[in-house]
């Protein structure tokens, strides 16, 4: 059996490879020097020939970079990586759950080990030469320090609790883990930009002027309560811009890259916030919410019965039942249902893309939108013709052309 669940992985793993690569071919056969006719008057010639450029460039680094990962996940298997891994961390200790950290510990250090090229190279030769990057060495070296000190933190406690969870819930063992991850998730939703992101990025309050004053107008007119709004240095890493919104109920803030702040004009600015505000007047923020502890209470219940299961950690090469083995087998089995969850939930985005367009349509922001819109699209040279079929197994998003044909007919 343990024979059968190998080669369904190594199935599974060989798939989702084939079917990005053929996407991503797809995607390049849309490339094209001359100008669209529908692109006219959103992009000149010589920046959409940039766009192209870009484009190309990051097509050529997936393929080579997937590839390579590719490679090395097929050689862990057929070599048993895994297993060997697992015996060097029972030869370490005998505690399960210290077992399980070192083994994932030893994971995540070689493939950080392999990507970081990768992520050097993304950095400071692609975006680099598109005019993107503003990252220094030494914010990508402290990001770096960062992430992993809080991978160990986080990533380490929640692997630890559900390794509790199951060694002590039995059965329940599902609704403990969904409980627990639950909190985590609204914990972090309602806080992560007073705790985390403070971390990374300097936070600082919207000072006094036409642009607050009209931010402040807007939600006074929607009936939407404000009362944080905050200017983030995202020029400190690129000069891509954007803007968010963070939190639950009273703790909901605006934040504001300041490379938008720079590149829109007020009124652009105020209509990407009603844009924003849109998603929580539809309750999409807690639709979204539900829609994944569902997927995750699907995922926890049916990775009790796998990690029940000796064949699944046996199926990597381990000698008998070990829950970190189990898990990564789960992981790797469970990608398909993941990536059939994910184009349900891209599906439901782009439909709430469009509900909270609507939105800022009706309070007379429609114009003011797509004017944003075209700026942000152009000045991060987006791929404006992608392919339907990977707009429809990737995108969160309608593309800008949708979304301006639907709040032009509104």
């Amino acid at each position: 059996m343990e024979q059968t669940i190998f080669y369904v992985i190594i199935g599974i793993v060989v798939f989702d490879f084939l079917f990005e690569r053929v996407l991503d071919l797809l995607n390049s056969s849309r490339i094209s020097p001359e100008l669209p006719e529908d692109l006219k008057g959103i992009y000149d010639q010589e920046k959409y020939k940039q766009s192209q450029n870009y484009l190309k460039a990051n097509l050529r680094f997936s393929m080579i970079s997937s590839t390579f990962m590719f490679l090395v996940i097929l050689a862990m298997l057929f070599f048993k990586g895994f297993a060997f891994a697992s015996q060097v961390v029972t030869g370490m200790t005998s505690n399960n759950y210290l077992q399980s950290l070192l083994f994932f510990g030893l994971l995540a250090v070689g493939s950080e080990l392999i990507s970081l090229p990768f992520q050097w190279h993304s950095t400071f030769v692609i975006e680099e030469r598109f005019g993107f990057n503003k990252t220094t060495i030494k914010t990508f070296l402290l990001d770096k320090l960062k992430s992993w000190i809080l991978g160990i933190i986080l990533g380490g406690g929640i692997l630890l609790f559900i390794q509790w969870a199951f060694q002590k819930g039995g059965s329940l063992f599902w609704l403990i883990a969904l409980l627990g991850i639950a909190s985590f998730i609204i914990f972090m939703t309602m806080f992560y930009t007073s705790v985390i992101l403070p971390l990374f990025n300097k936070l600082t309050p919207l000072g006094e002027g036409a642009l607050k004053d009209s931010i402040e107008d807007f939600a006074s007119k929607a009936g939407f309560v404000l009362s944080n709004i905050y200017i983030m240095d995202g020029s400190k890493r690129s000069t891509k811009a954007n803007a968010f919104f963070s939190g639950l109920g009273p703790k909901k803030k605006i934040i504001l890259y300041d490379t938008l702040v720079h590149e829109l004009e007020t009124e652009e600015i105020v209509a990407v916030l009603a844009h924003e505000i849109g998603h929580y007047k539809k309750r999409h923020i807690y639709k979204g919410l539900v829609f994944s502890l569902l997927q995750i209470a699907l995922m926890f219940f049916l990775l009790w019965w796998a990690l029940n299961n000796p064949v699944f950690s046996q199926s990597l090469g381990a000698s008998s039942n070990r829950f970190y083995m189990g898990l990564l087998a789960f992981g790797l089995l469970y990608s398909p249902v993941s990536f059939l969850l994910g184009i349900g939930m891209n599906i439901s985005s782009r439909k709430h893309e469009y509900q909270a367009d609507a939105y800022a349509t009706s309070y007379r922001y429609g114009k003011q939108l797509i004017q944003a819109l075209i700026k942000l699209s152009v000045s991060s040279l987006s791929n404006l013709k992608p392919h339907p079929a990977y707009v429809f197994f990737h995108y969160s998003h309608p593309t800008l052309l949708q979304r301006k044909k639907a709040i032009e007919e509104l």
